[in-house]
């Protein structure tokens, strides 16, 4: 530690540190431009100059080390004067627009000059002019490049946190103006990092501009809903109206940072497609009714159906509160385990339960990608967990953190990686178990006798193919590091193969752990509560606290605390319940905030399933495709309208808070399972968000302890209660036998949008509101396509049509659709258990010359 005094205070810091830094534990405020905390000091704008004893000259605290015995003055004649000439020379240019300009009230400038500034300029020159007009240059953004001071952060934050470089400075001097390429933010992402950090009216959000000051503002610090990484964001609402979103620098897991769907993506609360009141079908329609009416019609419906299977499927971006009673009144009122949490894929929890059980680590993203390597398997991060992505970026440029990236899709992060391993879809499992083979044959001394030869037992069985020495590069890296990190993208339970995949990470993380290498272990989930649905129970074979069904110890704890029977047989995924409705089994199916009809798997077979129920319970807060076949409409409130907490994926619950009224005739989701369940049992107890918290941390052990008062503003963390893994390896998959000749099409979020939830945001859709296709730069060159063609993508089940986007990073092979736009209806090329999907491409105009001469009774083989 060295000692520092500061105005008289004595301070003890850590070596490295800067006077600024030490300054801000004293409590003593030193005014900042260009500075960042999490960006390398520029001292450029010059207005944190200090005075230190044995220096000639004023030096910028945001860039000056501490030393040992170090005497530093911050309020001087001098420093006054400085920081005032400073500020003089800034408004020499600066427009006096302050009534006008968005950031009034929560200027930077106007502060400090209020502070510090001169009251009367010693400057008489006419002021400097760019340009006479504001510059959209986005959809989302746009510049007042008149009031820039110059300050950099802008630029900095998209280049070194964002990775996007979309902007820029020309000129010099007084004459640096900041721009996007020609004038236009085209190829940026949109996010509005730049227009948070602004410290001035320079860059300024066009959907909130002109709409509201921020003392107009009601402002509701909460979690973002577009995915699991579980940013924390402040929103602005005036007179009840939603407004804008802004974060903070010392909050969350984001760090003032959010992506392009948290800062500009929440609109769609205000969507016109919520469901009004409630509906019920008659005649084959469905007739808007009361909330009595569709009591009434829901009780006969549901007496018809007893004694038969009944189902429930929550979607995982609900409040942890909503999916733990969702599980509750499925087990108790419908007698059921059919219970699920996704409508994307069948989890193979079988494999995945343990695995969390034995490895996965809660705690800080900053923390775990703090170590040696970090390895992110499978997904795309820049599309999937934007922000977690800059907290990577971050980590391989500033904290030289070795990161490895193995992958089907590649992404920004590839240009920061040490070992990028390109795998072909679905090939994640053999990649692995090769890395594997290559750990044991490098340091199978180092590991236990046993493990060992079940280790070689297991690699000696099929053989395992790599396509390159790339995972002999993988395991070198995870040998040199001390400390690993293994993220993984849950994309990767898109796929069949999806047990093996997780088999071989259980060897991976055994034998890394068997080595001595200190190991965390996440997921990279694209919705927002994914593990708070696992840990709260809304699975068809495990409890909450991720306990078996099976575990007579676990369901009698929860029998005396619910007073009611829980079924003790494993119940059936989503996918084995619509078998049971195709096959007319199923008697009640209730479905919670998820759209099937779009996400699963054979659109045509989820619609006939989905028909075959005898009665389908919709509960929404909009009229999806899914609720367009119920039988019954219930309308809910949407994000923002109701309070309770989301896990992240870091296993940080945080509070989700209400800024908003239930729109119509919407209730809350609570208060709806308390309508449906008192249905079947009038004496049931009406559910109180508060009350159901205190029932999860006291009977699901990884919620121990917790409190609502106790969560603040950073969440609190739930417990890894880890269990040691059993000790069996997995043998490798055999090689995989798919055709190389074939396109094959995978899907997944795209950087605008997240499911079908973000489609509601008008905003959004003014940024990417154009389905595309992506493939590699060498299949467009073979097939004869150019950037913006228009293409149809076609598999044995159906086709699609959408603009050519071409990627020179792809693949060879690899055709990638986002599956978050409704009007292709993408599940309807796919077919249960088959990913990726075989497809052919061609251009639509091919398509449509070809229909035309054929129809016109002349051949193909005639067109040229």
């Amino acid at each position: 530690m060295v000692s520092i005094t500061i105005n008289q205070q004595t301070l003890e810091v850590e070596p490295g540190s800067t006077v600024l830094q030490a300054a801000e534990r004293l409590g003593i405020d030193i005014p900042t431009f260009c500075y960042l905390k999490r960006l390398p000091a520029l001292a450029s704008c010059r207005m944190c100059l200090v005075e230190v004893e044995g220096q000639r000259r004023l030096q910028p605290s945001c860039a000056t080390a501490v030393t040992d015995g170090m005497v530093v003055r911050t309020n001087t004649p001098l420093i006054d004067e400085t920081r005032s000439s400073m500020l003089d020379m800034l408004l020499a240019n600066h427009p006096l627009d302050c009534p006008i300009c968005d950031k009034g009230g929560e200027c930077e400038l106007q502060d400090l000059v209020m502070a510090y500034g001169p009251r009367e300029s010693r400057f008489r020159d006419a002021k400097r002019v760019f340009h006479s007009r504001d510059i959209r240059l986005s959809p989302v953004i746009i510049m007042n490049v008149n009031r820039c001071i110059q300050c950099q952060r802008c630029v900095r934050m998209c280049e070194e946190v964002v990775g996007a470089v979309a902007l820029g400075t020309v000129e010099k001097g007084m004459d640096t103006a900041v721009t996007g390429f020609e004038g236009s933010l085209a190829s940026c992402d949109q996010c509005g990092n730049c227009v948070e950090v602004c410290p001035v009216g320079a860059l300024m959000s066009f959907p909130y501009r002109y709409k509201a000051r921020p003392w107009d503002l009601a402002e509701t610090d909460t979690v973002c809903p577009h995915c699991g990484t579980g940013c924390q964001l402040t929103v602005g609402t005036r007179k009840g109206e939603f407004m804008r979103v802004r974060s903070k620098a010392d909050h969350g897991v984001n760090r003032e940072t959010l992506c392009v769907r948290g800062r500009f993506g929440l609109d769609f609360v205000m969507s016109q497609e919520r469901i009004k009141r409630p509906m019920v079908r008659r005649d084959e329609a469905l007739v808007p009714v009361s909330w009595e009416e569709a009591g009434d019609y829901l009780q006969g419906r549901l007496s018809a159906v007893e004694g038969k299977a009944a189902g429930g499927l929550a979607s995982p971006r609900l409040p942890n509160e909503v999916l733990y009673q969702f599980q509750k009144v499925m087990r108790t009122v419908f007698r059921t385990n059919n219970i699920d949490s996704t409508s994307r894929w069948s989890t193979p929890f079988d494999t995945l339960g343990p695995l969390v059980a034995a490895f996965y680590t809660r705690a800080p993203l900053e923390e775990v990608i703090g170590n040696d390597c970090v390895l992110v398997v499978g997904g795309n991060v820049t599309d999937e967990n934007p922000v977690t992505e800059y907290l990577l970026r971050d980590g391989a440029r500033r904290r030289r953190t070795g990161l490895l990236m193995l992958s089907a899709r590649p992404s920004r992060l590839d240009a920061d990686a040490r070992v990028v391993v390109r795998v072909a879809p679905g090939g994640e499992a053999a990649s692995i178990a090769a890395v594997v083979a290559a750990l044991v044959a490098a340091a199978g001394q180092a590991l236990p006798d046993d493990m060992l030869a079940n280790m070689r037992a297991c690699i000696d069985g099929p053989a395992t193919h790599a396509d390159s020495d790339e995972p002999d590069r993988l395991a070198t890296a995870l040998l040199e590091g001390g400390s690993v990190t293994v993220l993984v993208s849950a994309d990767l339970l898109r796929s069949p193969l999806a047990r093996a995949t997780l088999q071989q990470l259980n060897n991976l993380l055994q034998v890394l752990r068997a080595l001595g290498k200190g190991l965390a272990v996440q997921f990279l989930f694209d919705r927002a509560n994914q593990l708070g649905a696992w840990d709260m129970g809304v699975l068809p074979a495990a409890l909450p606290g991720l306990r078996a069904v099976a575990d007579d110890t676990a369901r009698t704890t929860l029998e005396r605390a619910w007073g009611a029977e829980i079924p003790s047989e494993p119940g059936a995924d989503f996918d084995a319940m619509l078998e049971l409705c195709d096959t007319g089994q199923m008697g009640a199916l209730y479905i919670a905030a998820s759209d099937p009809v779009m996400s699963y798997p054979d659109r045509e077979f989820v619609q006939r399933a989905l028909r075959a129920a005898d009665l389908l319970i919709v509960q929404d807060a909009f009229l999806t495709d899914t609720a367009g076949l119920a039988d019954v409409v219930l309308p809910a409130a949407s994000y923002g309208e109701e309070t309770g907490t989301f896990t992240n994926n870091e296993g940080r619950i945080q509070k989700v808070c209400k800024f908003r009224e239930p729109t119509f005739a919407a209730r809350g989701n609570l208060a709806i399972f308390d309508f449906v369940a008192g249905l079947r049992n009038p004496s049931l107890r009406s559910s109180v968000q508060s009350e159901i918290f205190d029932e999860i941390a006291r009977l699901v052990p990884a919620c121990e302890g917790l409190t609502l008062t106790g969560l603040g503003s950073e969440g609190a963390f739930t417990k890894a209660s880890l269990v040691p893994p059993g000790g069996a390896f997995f043998t490798p998959p055999p090689a995989s036998s798919t055709a190389t000749d074939r396109l094959m099409l995978i899907t997944g979020n795209c950087l605008f949008h997240n499911g079908y939830l973000s489609e509601h945001s008008e905003i959004l859709n003014t940024v990417a509101d154009d389905p595309y296709v992506e493939m590699g730069a060498w299949d467009a060159v073979q097939l004869g396509f150019l950037d913006g063609d228009q293409v149809v993508v076609r598999s044995a089940q159906g086709e699609l049509t959408a603009q050519l986007k071409v990627n020179k990073h792809f693949p060879k092979g690899l055709v990638f659709v986002p599956e978050n736009y409704r009007a292709l209806r993408l599940n309807g090329l796919m077919r249960r258990g088959e990913y990726p999907c075989p497809v052919d491409v061609q251009k639509a105009q091919a398509v449509f010359e070809i229909a035309t001469v054929a129809a016109a009774g002349t051949g193909p083989e005639n067109l040229r």
